[in-house]
């Protein structure tokens, strides 16, 4: 066993101690499906918004993200600005007013959110079928911890594939809420000293007479080995290969900021008025973290063209540029990465099962007929059940590994947002509540828009096919909401309810 390998082992037992530790206080606070989905509601802003930058961010920031950097170059810059700027303009156009909407509704996810405003089990039903999507990104996420033990632990990527799975899904079954929001303060935190760690490095390494001859000399470097690599729009990228393809980035990001597992962040603040503070936060926090796109650029200035797993770009310029101990912290790093988004995603996923189809729709309309305190019991049950079986789900979908992460987990996200975005907006702008069926209609035709244009082979980006589908959910939802009218006697049972 080499010096990294045997560090790395040290580093993940402990850092897995304390994510169980956690967990386990996360099992002790977590007495009803409100605590396990949104915390009880009771959140400060500091720890929500450093949980809604790891759940946003994610392991593709460290593992997949950085591999665009190095087979694409200088144009997957334009993630970071799609990123930081696009994610945030989404929550202050929406977090605020769904914040203020929801003291009425005390809903506890977006299919509960989107259910409850108008008054539709079909929207809530449908909302939260869509969100199975998101084990596409919960399988991304596996591919990031599988390769981590793959490569500094010498594992075959279908076990590490097992044991990051195992791992989440325990801490998760246990603690819901609790758990994922407090592991993530802690994970982002290490992400974010990563990201300055890892940028600051490439400047000492390739130091030039100066920051500007420094990163002059990156450029001429890449330029040297391909033209393409420092051009502003890269043909050969998948994302970032015209003007247009670009906006889709930063639209899909915009739209990504109104997920149902950051959409969980909002709901469980304790106080409105903290909403400025928990964004700030994340504005912060997200931009030392995507730092670490310039380590993709400098694993291609320091391994050039040999051939490499493209995920593992950022792996291959830590090993070359740091000592042993300091590639285990690394990825013991990357884990957490993996592991924050992926508790947060299965809390969202048990959410809708256990809440938004038991809870609001089979209970409440009298499909099953239980008490209750014993309805809430159940549903507690149910959100832990699901746990395991979507990790069986997401961990099958990857078994064979993908040559990007980062696209398998944009299939997940420009899903949800396709089919979602227009009833978010629409409830949070419109001059007036909408009909149900105009929410319905834009549900499911951003929805099919989006399986049209990207699985149809249409456009190939996953971003800049959801942008699309997001913009045409928008588009309908603004149309059906003029020519489907409420009728009166509508009005009057959505007052009454």
């Amino acid at each position: 066993m080499n010096t990294v390998t045997l560090l790395t082992w040290i580093g993940f037992l402990l850092f897995l101690v304390i994510m169980l530790a956690l967990g386990y206080i996360g099992t002790k606070k977590t007495k009803n499906i409100r605590d396990f989905a949104i915390g009880g509601g009771s959140l400060g802003p500091v720890v929500l918004g450093l949980s809604f930058a790891a759940t946003y961010l994610s392991a593709a920031t460290f593992l997949g993200y950085p591999g665009w950097s190095y087979e694409w170059g200088l144009t997957n810059l334009w993630l970071a600005l799609a990123m930081i700027g696009g994610g945030a303009i989404g929550v202050l156009m929406v977090a605020k007013k769904i914040r203020a909407l929801n003291k009425e509704q005390k809903s506890l996810s977006l299919p509960d959110w989107l259910g409850d405003y108008y008054n539709s089990d079909i929207l809530r039903v449908g909302t939260g079928l869509i969100l199975l999507f998101n084990i596409f990104y919960i399988s991304a996420q596996f591919v990031a911890g599988a390769r981590i033990f793959e490569y500094l632990l010498g594992m075959d990527y279908t076990v590490g594939l097992l044991l990051i799975t195992a791992i989440v899904v325990l801490y998760v079954f246990g603690g819901g809420a609790f758990a994922d929001i407090y592991t993530d303060a802690v994970q982002v935190i290490l992400m974010a000293i990563a990201g300055i760690v890892v940028f600051i490095s490439g400047i000492v390494i390739f130091w030039n007479d100066g920051i500007i001859a420094t990163f002059s000399g990156i450029v001429d470097n890449l330029a040297a080995q391909d033209g393409n690599l420092v051009k502003v729009f890269n043909p050969d990228s998948a994302h970032f290969y015209s003007i247009g393809a670009v906006i889709g980035a930063i639209t899909i990001q915009w739209a990504f900021a109104s997920a149902p597992h950051l959409f969980n962040k909002v709901l469980g603040l304790k106080n409105e008025k903290d909403l400025g503070k928990m964004i700030l936060t994340y504005i912060i926090t997200a931009s030392l973290c995507v730092l670490v796109l310039f380590g993709g650029l400098y694993s291609r200035v320091a391994i050039g063209t040999e051939e490499i797993v493209t995920d593992l770009a950022l792996m291959e310029y830590v090993t070359w540029a740091f000592p042993a101990i300091i590639v285990a912290l690394f990825g013991v790093i990357i884990l957490a990465a993996a592991m924050s988004t992926t508790d947060g995603l299965f809390v969202s996923i048990s959410t809708v099962f256990a809440n938004d189809i038991f809870l609001k729709f089979l209970v409440k309309r009298g499909y099953v007929q239980v008490g209750d305190e014993k309805a809430e019991k159940i549903a507690l049950q149910i959100s832990r059940i699901t746990v395991p079986i979507v990790g069986v789900v997401a961990f099958l979908i990857v078994l064979k590994p993908p040559v990007y992460m980062g696209d398998i987990m944009w299939i997940g996200i420009s899903g949800v947002a396709a089919g979602t975005l227009g009833p978010i907006l629409y409830a949070v702008y419109g001059k007036r509540k909408a009909s149900p069926r105009a929410a319905e209609g834009s549900m499911a035709i951003g929805l099919l828009a989006y399986l049209i244009l990207y699985f149809g082979g249409i456009i190939p980006s996953t971003m800049t096919a959801g942008a699309v589908a997001t913009f045409i959910g928008i588009l309908a939802m603004v149309i059906l909401a003029n020519v489907i009218k409420h009728g009166e006697k509508e009005v009057e049972l959505a007052k009454a309810e």
